[in-house]
């Protein structure tokens, strides 16, 4: 049995089934469908140099990278790459040829800083080091049960705000893309990123496949949205955030907990059961907000950084 890597073909079928299925099985927490995968192929941006690859076996995906620069970050030179293998498909040699053929990619293209998400288990932790990476900063995965687990009750809406969904949006979401090109300046990480470029994130944002605009809910004020929860679903039961958020002239008003506890409540009653979200462990207040939500913690991942040169 020979284990090869290459790169994803994005219009094959069974190329991008097999990269969400490897996903599916040994990173259950974030969604990941074969319309997100090939959507994430064609619509990243030109400067990310993104490079999806595969490993296969006899035929068969049992290995996957998303490999790219960080071209909306400041300061240049960030390389990213993710790499996860079937965990029944372990010690074949598919991690090792997917980071080597990532690490040569990025390498090529001036990354000078490497960073890696990886599982906090031994082994995966084992590999990194053994590869030259050390460890940084870390977060959580969490779960909510929508199907069992009671919801908070509905807080009331503020005097001055209205609840509006992405999908009234639809016509002009420029609204949207300031406000998440704000928010993003303060989410915690490793690496600065800044969202300038407005075409970009429709086509990779607000036409990302997952994306549901009507379990997307926006506080707003004066017509503005200021405070939002962003919503994927996989088409089936599962939900996830995909971010949550505040302008800062708003915050301390508890509207990112008032658009996310409605999101959730449209959720449920649009039959999902299984919502995930993510938190830097660092992130205090959003920690406060999913934990008042129900949500607990069902994994934790550990940034690893490798310097090149």
């Amino acid at each position: 049995m020979t284990v090869i890597v290459r790169d994803l073909r994005p219009d094959v079928p069974t190329d991008t089934e097999g990269f969400a299925r490897v996903r599916g099985l040994a990173l259950p927490y974030i969604l990941f469908t074969p319309d997100s995968v090939r959507h994430n192929a064609l619509h990243m941006h030109p400067d990310a140099r993104y490079r999806p690859l595969v490993a296969e076996e006899d035929g068969e995906v049992i290995g996957t990278a998303q490999v790219h620069l960080a071209h909306d970050s400041p300061d240049p030179g960030q390389g990213l790459l993710n790499i996860y293998v079937r965990p029944d498909r372990t010690r074949r040699g598919a991690g090792g040829l997917l980071l080597r053929a990532a690490e040569e990619h990025l390498g090529a293209q001036g990354a000078t800083r490497l960073l890696s998400w990886v599982l906090d288990e031994p082994g995966n932790r084992a590999f990194a080091e053994r590869h030259g990476y050390r460890s940084s900063r870390s977060a959580h995965f969490l779960r909510l049960d929508l199907a069992h687990a009671p919801l908070p009750p509905l807080p009331k809406t503020p005097p001055g705000v209205e609840l509006r969904t992405a999908a009234e949006f639809a016509d002009d979401p420029r609204p949207l893309f300031e406000l998440d090109a704000e928010t993003l300046l303060d989410e915690p990480g490793d690496v600065d990123f800044e969202f300038t470029d407005y075409e970009a994130w429709v086509e990779q944002n607000w036409k990302h496949p997952l994306l549901d605009l009507d379990l997307t809910v926006a506080a707003c004020v004066d017509g503005r949205p200021v405070a939002f929860s962003v919503a994927y679903t996989d088409g089936g039961t599962r939900y996830s955030t995909a971010m949550t958020g505040t302008a800062r002239a708003h915050r301390g008003r508890g509207l990112a907990r008032l658009a996310k506890i409605h999101s959730l409540y449209r959720a449920r009653a649009a039959g999902l059961t299984e919502a995930f979200t993510g938190n830097d462990a660092g992130n205090d207040p959003m920690i406060a907000i999913n934990k008042w939500l129900g949500y607990e913690i069902c994994a934790t991942e550990v940034r690893h950084v490798r310097e090149l040169g």
